[in-house]
């Protein structure tokens, strides 16, 4: 571990004398934080045609009535959609779409984005505000790599390059980790889709608002143990994966019933296939992106209004049977809403010498939760390859906007792949690591073995 570890930091090392560090922000910057701009960073205004509202703290306290472990109910139940974008109408509206949406529109029949009242519905923890301004000086980007972070603290609130828009996305506050049961699909198009049923606990070591280094947990971004329920053919499968923010790619670790073995993974990064997905997932394309961001150049193209999801609660509402909600071609329209949000574009094109599948991608980050909402990945011809979506909405109990719910289309293809889909499952466990359900010593590679011979 430790011998992987050093040659691990010589890789960095190299990539880090290519780059360069970049420049923090100053303390008049700082100082905008909770004024003009909202605790995290973003605009605090609305915007001048009043279609996107002034953030006035967000949507902290769930409906009367609802406890932790409840379904999560929708708050804008009722509210009717102001239109819709369709085939019809989409050129009226390309400035506020990214390309993969018009794309979908135009080469898939029926697909629409039914467009709803924006609600800037993002809050956080008081304390993680005043950590983010504390803190929000000492952070620095090393090559492409994060420095000097603490936890619980947006790194980046005032982002001056792409690369530093980007970690504010990797270290995004989503609780200090959970355990969450659900399924991934894979569509075909008679609707009768493949699936993959999984149990998965998380920890996100940086997002504890007690770690005031990164030297205190290793420097590790977030922590997984994930195992196959179903199909029984592959049940008891697991892998354990560390993702690092400081070298350019993780540890990973897969054990197999059959065989009684733990080995380890060192292929599971970038554009390697994620295992028994049908090739339809790459796995820095989980959840969205993750890994080691060393192979690309990244630019911050940025900030503008885009429609994207938000406040996906009908999205991800129970129902027992996913076919209401993964359909042949794509995702059930019905269920699918779309509010008008400023987003920040980040634009990742390939490093010299270095090479991947997808040559460029394209990113959409929330600007009141630092989550990626859309992702389109081009190909080395440049032609668009892959368009992914996530999901939004707010987790009360820790408070924090959260995702889980996103669906990858693959257009060369014509197939899609539905992720973390937790509609016919029980309610994740969001606040597992917070009350001591998910702790540190379960990632690691024995505990594979010990939980397979069980």
């Amino acid at each position: 571990m430790r011998f992987a570890h050093s040659l691990a930091l010589g890789a960095a090392a190299s990539v880090l004398l290519s780059f360069g560090t970049m420049a923090g922000p100053t303390s008049d910057e700082i100082g905008r934080l909770g004024k003009d701009l909202t605790p995290v960073g973003a605009e605090k205004a609305g915007n001048k045609d009043g279609t996107i509202p002034a953030w006035e703290g967000g949507n902290p306290t769930p409906p009367a009535g609802w406890k932790v472990g409840d379904p999560r109910p929708n708050p804008y139940q009722g509210e009717k959609k102001l239109f819709s974008i369709d085939a019809q109408n989409v050129d009226q509206y390309k400035d506020k779409l990214p390309e993969g949406q018009i794309q979908l529109i135009k080469t898939k029949p029926g697909y629409r984005l039914d467009i709803y009242p924006t609600h800037r519905s993002c809050a956080y923890p008081k304390w993680y505000y005043e950590r983010t301004a504390a803190n929000a000086s000492k952070p620095t980007i090393d090559g492409v790599y994060a420095k000097g972070i603490v936890g619980g603290a947006v790194p980046f609130p005032i982002p001056k390059t792409g690369t530093e828009a980007l970690w504010n996305f990797k270290l995004r506050y989503a609780g200090e980790g959970k355990i969450e049961h659900y399924t991934t699909v894979f569509s075909s198009k008679n609707g009768n889709f493949g699936s993959l049923k999984q149990s998965q606990s998380v920890l996100h070591p940086l997002s504890d608002p007690k770690v005031e280094s990164a030297d205190q947990v290793d420097h590790l971004e977030w922590m997984i143990l994930n195992t196959v329920v179903a199909p029984p053919a592959r049940n008891g499968e697991m892998i354990l994966v560390l993702n690092y923010i400081d070298r350019p790619s993780g540890d990973a670790w897969l054990y197999f019933p059959g065989q009684r073995r733990v080995r380890r993974a060192p292929t599971f990064a970038y554009d390697n296939p994620v295992p028994g997905y049908e090739n339809l997932e790459m796995v820095d394309q989980y959840p969205m992106y993750a890994g080691s961001p060393d192979r690309y150049e990244w630019k911050l193209a940025g900030k503008m209004e885009m429609y994207v999801p938000y406040n996906s609660y009908e999205l991800r509402a129970r129902r027992p049977d996913l076919h209401e909600i993964y359909q042949g071609e794509y995702v059930n329209r019905d269920l699918s809403r779309y509010e008008l949000h400023r987003v920040w574009k980040v634009e990742g094109t390939i490093r010299d010498g270095m090479r991947h599948n997808a040559a460029k991608r394209v990113f959409y980050l929330d600007e009141d939760s630092w989550q990626m909402l859309h992702a389109d990945l081009y190909d080395a011809q440049g032609k668009l390859w892959r368009v992914q979506e996530g999901s939004l909405w707010m987790a009360w109990e820790l408070p924090a906007c959260v995702q889980q719910e996103f669906v990858g289309y693959d257009l060369s293809a014509d197939r899609y792949i539905g992720e973390n889909a937790t509609q016919d499952g029980p309610e994740t466990d969001w606040l597992a690591a917070r009350e001591g359900r998910v702790r540190k010593n379960l990632f690691d590679p024995g505990e594979l073995r010990r939980q397979g011979d069980r």
